[in-house]
């Protein structure tokens, strides 16, 4: 009887903590730990990554509308030059294996096939505007996200949780009430010339900006972000020179060139600039995901300045949209999302400490970094010595008690000779 009065409550408490663990973590839940200093700095960088996709779209629109220049490859060769100038140049400057030279000897073929990705990708977006509307491009335009999420867990071996997929719905509702108050604004703007081409062109460059994205979140956690931005600055001006010349050189000849197409041209250059010498920082803070999460915003932006320089009308859905997004990405940012660690994150780890030569640790020099990161290959080895050693300790006392037990049995035969005798 006492047996069952003590099972019945065990059972009764087993069967509460599984109906009311949810309720018990709910109650549990303290703001503070969810909302820190990290999640706002990445919330505000990636808004920052947003306003300057703005920058991009609004100078573009400008060009296209004002001036009637449609010119995406220059104005994609004007970046990758820049990225060329800074980040190409240091990696001359450098020694040892960051060199340039090492590393063209290394994976030059890596970062020449990761160049001609984000070269597509941009030529293919901007061309899609010409054969579909600008709402298949904002709503195709989030395929992005189940790509790198897909991308992320086969590559980087990221594993998302029940909440992360909700955040990403809650994103993606956002991003519907953007596009349901561009129609009811009737803002519905783009050519119909060739919807299905215009379509399969955005989910296209989607794709292959996941490509992208996702090999810069593994180059800058695992090598360098100095290396990436050099690399690809090198190739795209390459490959952005040959596909300018032979698509465009015809619209570049055509240009009639005014300090008011030279500014924005400019403008377009900086904001790309300093997009892409921005964006490896908030993914090595956050992921890549979440970063483009973030960028779901850049076209509300966009909107609202379309308000005083391009006479948009104004929707209350656009506010709305807005803050759920946000509520999205900070519903992302608030789990951590756990990674299986890769013999190439492992060995990486003493370079990933470390970025363009600075260390997290003022205080500490190159010697003392690696001598803390010596160990990092030591223990495998020593356990295995350990384990031989174990395995000669074994086989020893083994032969011993063996060798022992003759003895013994040799003395027994005697001393039983002796009393026979």
């Amino acid at each position: 009887m006492a047996s069952k009065e003590s099972e019945e409550p065990c059972g009764d408490m087993s069967s509460e903590d599984q109906r009311g663990g949810f309720l018990v973590r709910f109650r549990e839940f303290k703001p503070k730990e969810v909302l820190t200093w990290q999640l706002a700095k990445t919330l505000a960088m990636g808004q920052g990554l947003a306003g300057l996709i703005c920058g991009t779209a609004v100078t573009s629109q400008y060009l296209a509308t004002e001036f009637h220049l449609n010119t995406p490859m220059l104005q994609s060769f004007l970046n990758y030059i820049l990225l060329c100038i800074t980040y190409t140049i240091m990696l001359f400057c450098r020694r040892g294996d960051g060199n340039i030279l090492q590393i063209l000897k290394k994976r030059w073929w890596k970062y020449l096939l990761l160049a001609l990705v984000d070269v597509e990708a941009n030529y293919t977006v901007v061309k899609a505007y010409q054969y579909t509307t600008l709402t298949s491009v904002q709503l195709l335009d989030c395929f992005v996200i189940p790509v790198l999420m897909v991308l992320s867990w086969w590559i980087l071996k990221t594993r998302y949780r029940l909440i992360h997929y909700v955040a990403v719905g809650i994103c993606l509702l956002g991003v519907g009430a953007m596009v349901g108050a561009d129609l009811l604004a009737r803002r519905d703007q783009g050519s119909t010339s060739n919807i299905l081409l215009g379509d399969g062109l955005v989910l296209l460059s989607a794709a292959l900006y996941a490509v992208s994205n996702v090999s810069q979140e593994y180059t800058v956690k695992n090598l360098s972000r100095v290396e990436f931005l050099g690399m690809i600055g090198l190739f795209g001006s390459i490959i952005s020179t040959v596909q300018m010349v032979i698509l465009e050189r015809n619209e570049v000849s055509a240009i009639v060139w005014s300090w008011q197409v030279g500014l924005l041209f400019s403008a377009y250059a900086f904001c790309m600039y300093a997009l892409y010498s921005f964006m490896p920082i908030v993914m090595k803070l956050s992921s890549a995901t979440s970063v483009n999460l973030s960028l779901l915003t850049a076209d509300l932006f966009s909107l609202f300045l379309g308000i005083f320089l391009f006479q948009y009308s104004f929707s209350g859905l656009y506010l709305v949209s807005l803050v759920v997004i946000l509520v999205g990405f900070i519903t992302f940012n608030a789990v951590p999302t756990p990674t299986i660690p890769t013999a190439t994150s492992i060995s990486s780890s003493s370079s990933s400490n470390c970025e363009e030569g600075f260390y997290e640790n003022p205080g500490a020099t190159e010697n003392d970094v690696t001598r803390e990161d010596a160990p990092v290959g030591i223990p495998i080895e020593v356990e295995e010595e350990d384990e031989e050693q174990q395995v000669d300790k074994i086989t020893r006392r083994a032969s011993d008690l063996s060798q022992r037990l003759g003895e013994e049995t040799n003395e027994d035969r005697i001393v039983e000779c002796s009393t026979q005798m």
